[in-house]
């Protein structure tokens, strides 16, 4: 349908058009609107999204890309998608938890309402379940990891696979438990689910080598885990380190495209058409090393698909921030918003 209309209004926008009739149509992007916001324990929400009609659903485990208009501007993170993935009601969700020095965060727990539109990615992430379903797993998270296994238990739920399953999930205090209402009822409702809290403040930080008392059977398990860096870092290395490598599976992404200053070489930036010359660090995106030295470039999404900010690469090499790939595409339109130096670089913008 959506082709049709572009057709019928070329060569002007149709979402200029279409927006008018409902925002959530459009041809340049694929947008959601909030449908409800949900309490998730004293630090979290779900926020709960209508999807525009282009939305191809999601696998248990996935994230999503959400892009959030603060100040005028649209700031985007990468959150782990917690609703099943054939929802009666049609509606997807993302569960962040309050950063208090963030900025999108505290937005999404505190200013969000019914009603707002947002803007979607398209789904990215390999840490799903492997078909056919394991007869034994275990899930293992802390603090708001558990959101990417919280969909992946709704979706066995819903499939009625839950056969014999063990959570083990680390939270620092009662108050902040995520999702407590959905794991008891799932743990009623299943035979073959248990569910081992541990709260942090009270028995400390579970070990890797606690699993034998866990989890005795922990290595006939298929294990998914998802939690802070630290805490994967000790499990990986467990697992590793008895030979079941294999069997272990783990949440790892950037919520947020580039912002560290470790992902490559980096390097001077030529900007052709403005004639400024600007230093880029390895982990910082050309859309932000330029607008930091004070260039006003054209941008949209920031994370790599609507091609607004995109510049014809006259010589040098680039980094992908999303996957570490290094090119050098002279010549061509390169985006600015997902790629980073890799050495000195020219680019007409």
């Amino acid at each position: 349908m959506l082709r049709a209309v572009r057709s019928l209004f070329n060569p002007l926008r149709p979402d200029d058009y279409l927006s008018m009739i409902n925002p959530l149509w459009t041809t340049r992007e694929l947008r959601g609107k909030v449908e409800r916001v949900v309490p998730e324990g004293s630090e979290a929400v779900s926020v709960y999204i209508r999807p525009g009609f282009e939305w191809q659903g999601h696998t248990p485990g996935q994230y999503v890309r959400l892009g959030v208009l603060i100040d005028g501007r649209y700031h985007w993170r990468a959150y782990s998608l917690t609703s099943d993935p054939d929802p009666e009601d049609g509606l997807v969700s993302v569960s962040p938890k309050l950063v208090p020095s963030g900025t999108v965060s505290p937005y999404l727990v505190g200013t969000i309402r019914t009603g707002d539109i947002v803007r979607l990615s398209e789904v990215e992430g390999e840490f799903t379940i492997p078909s056919p379903v394991p007869d034994k797993m275990v899930f293992i998270s802390a603090g708001s990891g558990i959101t990417p296994i919280i969909s992946m238990l709704r979706s066995l739920d819903h499939h009625d696979q839950v056969r014999d399953v063990v959570v083990v999930h680390s939270v620092h205090n009662r108050e902040q438990l995520m999702f407590a209402d959905t794991l008891e009822e799932l743990e009623a409702k299943h035979g073959g689910l248990t569910v081992k809290l541990r709260i942090t403040s009270d028995e400390g930080r579970m070990k890797a080598s606690e699993l034998d008392e866990l989890v005795p059977d922990w290595r006939e398990r298929e294990a998914f885990c998802s939690g802070p860096g630290e805490h994967l870092d000790d499990l990986r290395s467990y697992w590793k380190d008895q030979g079941e490598s294999e069997r272990f599976h783990y949440e790892s992404f950037q919520p947020v495209i580039g912002g560290g200053d470790d992902a490559g070489e980096g390097g001077t930036v030529r900007f052709v058409n403005s004639e400024k010359d600007v230093e880029c660090d390895g982990g910082t995106t050309i859309l932000a090393a330029g607008e930091e030295a004070g260039l006003d470039l054209t941008y949209g999404c920031r994370i790599g698909i609507c091609h607004t900010c995109v510049g014809t690469l006259r010589k040098g090499r680039l980094r992908d921030l999303r996957n570490g790939d290094i090119s050098e595409p002279t010549g061509q339109a390169v985006r600015i918003c997902v790629n980073t130096a890799e050495g000195d670089i020219e680019i007409e913008l």
